[in-house]
C-alpha cells in the first residue's frame, strides 16, 4: 500500500477518466487555472474525480498533462491530459487556492494475467472496433492493450468506468471490459436490424 499524498490537486468533474485515456479538457475557472499552472510549472499530476448525481466519488484517476492546446488572451487553457493511475480520496483539503485531498494510490492485486481472460477480451475487442469503425485493427497494435486501454477507446458510460476503475484485479477488469464489449456489440446488431427495417419501410426485404 503506498503512502499517503497530502495537497494533490483535484479535478471534480462529471466524468470518469482511465488510466491510458486521453482527456481534452476546456480550464476557465479561476481555481482551476490556478491549479493547471501548478501542475504545469512542477510537472505534477492531477486528479479526475467523478462528480456523479450522488455526490463525489472515492476512487478517482491520476493524470498528466500531456500538452497545452491553446493559451487564451483571457487566461484560458486548453490543455491534453491522460490518465496514468487510479487513486482513493481520503480526505478533502479546502485550505488551498484549488480543490485538493489526501490521495493513496491503489495497486493491483499481485496475481498471474489469465491468459484466456486476455485473449477473449483482445478477439471481442477486435470484433468491436472493426464493426464500429470498419478498420480491423493490427493484431500486435492489440496484443499491447491491456483492460483499460480497450476501455479507455470505447465510450461505456460513466457507471460502466468507474466500476472498472475501482476494481483492483486486472482479471476482474479484463471479465468486465469482455461483457460490456459484448454488449456494444449486440446494441450494433440492433442498430443494424432497425436502419434495414426503415429502410424496407417496415417490410422484409429477399
Amino acid at each position: 500500500m503506498s503512502v499517503p499524498e497530502r495537497d494533490f490537486p483535484l479535478f471534480p468533474l462529471e466524468l470518469v477518466a482511465l488510466p491510458s485515456e486521453a482527456v481534452p479538457l476546456h480550464i476557465f475557472e479561476e481555481r482551476y487555472k490556478t491549479m493547471i499552472g501548478l501542475c504545469l510549472d512542477t510537472d505534477q499530476p492531477f486528479g479526475i474525480v467523478w462528480m456523479a448525481d450522488d455526490g463525489l466519488r472515492q476512487v478517482g484517476c491520476a493524470c498528466r498533462i500531456e500538452d497545452v492546446l491553446e493559451r487564451h488572451d483571457d487566461g484560458r487553457l486548453d490543455i491534453l491530459a491522460r490518465g496514468t493511475e487510479p487513486f482513493a480520496l481520503l480526505e478533502r483539503i479546502s485550505e488551498l487556492d484549488y480543490p485538493a485531498g489526501i490521495v493513496q494510490f491503489l495497486a493491483d492485486a499481485d496475481e498471474p494475467t489469465d491468459t484466456d481472460a486476455l485473449s477473449e477480451a483482445h478477439d471481442t475487442y477486435r470484433q468491436l472496433v472493426t464493426r464500429a469503425t470498419e478498420r480491423e485493427p493490427a493484431v500486435e497494435e492489440i496484443a499491447q492493450l491491456d483492460s483499460y486501454g480497450m476501455a479507455a477507446t470505447v465510450d461505456f458510460g460513466h457507471e460502466a468506468k468507474q466500476g472498472l476503475l475501482e476494481l483492483r484485479s486486472e482479471n476482474a477488469r479484463l471479465a468486465l471490459v469482455t461483457r460490456l464489449f459484448r454488449a456494444a456489440l449486440k446494441r450494433l446488431d440492433f442498430v443494424d436490424r432497425a436502419q434495414t427495417r426503415a429502410r424496407s419501410n417496415g417490410k422484409v426485404r429477399f
